[in-house]
């Protein structure tokens, strides 16, 4: 580690490089002042010149959607685990294949595990500007986004193409598809079918972990939020956890796999022998495998902070759960 930099692994709220024209439904009116940040790698980006600011594959992506007060993020499905927590802002998440098969809202720290396999949008419905960040299972985040049909219309109305290699181009410029190239394809009714539609109460309590009552748990230890004994079980090839300011001393950190640290609330002062730097709500901070580090809270009131480390298991689907 003699040539180790903290600084290559750190990403400051304040610097996130964001891109307008990351998906195809950036001219879609409703979805046009969004913005999407890429953090640690690619993530599923439809727009090659999106800035990354870790290249450093982890076995996941870590990424986060900013949008202005009532600004949609367009119906679309994963091939691999989603996961979003709220930064700052009241949002709602809506799915099914027309986006009316159930709903949640999610405010400050609310986590969602959401199921891959069903189409998902999302909505900022407060007055001001929010974040959330996600986390993608896989390093090339299972090869891209699945769109519902009407967004691959509704865009082609707007300028915007999609090639069948996942590569926007913007007709209003004087970019045209390439000969080589085709259009991609809308999904087809028997490829819809295989889309289900799912009702909110046999979601919610399965895929959704509210701020408070996981603050509330972490009276004595980290929360297992996401994982094989987590408060939402799944494998998707990572696990998240949660600590507050009242674990935070009880907790050796040390693991032999890449950890990343993401605060919620407060200032999160992270030491090691190597390095000593204090984090922020929003920052995002990539700690290398095999390193021992201390967290602590640099003043006294209520914080939190999401940590996410990859795990043996396969990227791929999540663990549906029903019932």
């Amino acid at each position: 580690m003699s040539n180790f930099n903290i600084q290559d692994r750190l990403v400051r709220f304040g610097e996130l490089v964001p891109c307008k024209t990351a998906f195809i439904d950036a001219h879609t009116p409703g979805s046009n002042l969004k913005e999407n940040f890429t953090i640690i790698g690619a993530g599923v980006s439809e727009n090659p010149d999106q800035h990354v600011h870790i290249n450093i594959p982890h076995g996941f992506n870590i990424g986060a959607a900013g949008q202005p007060p009532k600004c949609n993020n367009s119906l679309h499905s994963h091939r691999t685990a989603e996961v979003f927590f709220v930064l700052f802002g009241k949002w709602r998440f809506f799915w099914g294949i027309n986006g009316d098969a159930g709903e949640v809202i999610l405010e400050k720290g609310d986590i969602f595990n959401i199921p891959t396999g069903i189409f998902r949008g999302f909505e900022n419905i407060g007055e001001t500007y929010g974040m959330l960040m996600a986390v993608l299972g896989g390093n090339d985040a299972g090869g891209g986004v699945i769109w519902a049909p009407k967004v691959l219309n509704d865009a082609k109305q707007h300028g915007l193409i999609l090639s069948e290699k996942g590569k926007i181009y913007d007709t209003k410029i004087g970019q045209n598809l390439p000969h080589n190239e085709k259009e991609m394809a809308a999904l087809t009714k028997k490829e819809l079918s295989q889309f289900p539609e799912i009702e909110a109460s046999e979601i919610t309590p399965f895929y959704v972990a509210r701020y408070l009552d996981l603050y509330s748990l972490s009276k004595r230890n980290f929360v297992s939020v996401i994982g094989e004994h987590g408060v939402i079980y799944d494998k998707p090839g990572f696990e998240v956890n949660f600590i507050s300011e009242k674990c935070a001393n009880k907790i050796k950190n040390f693991s032999d796999r890449d950890t990343v640290l993401m605060p919620v609330e407060g200032c999160w002062n992270i030491e090691s022998e190597i390095f000593n730097l204090t984090l922020n709500p929003g920052d995002t901070l990539s700690v290398p495998k095999n390193i021992n580090f201390n967290l602590k809270t640099t003043k006294p009131y209520m914080s939190s902070i999401y940590q996410v480390i990859p795990t043996d298991d396969p990227a791929g689907l999540t663990h549906l759960r029903t019932s």
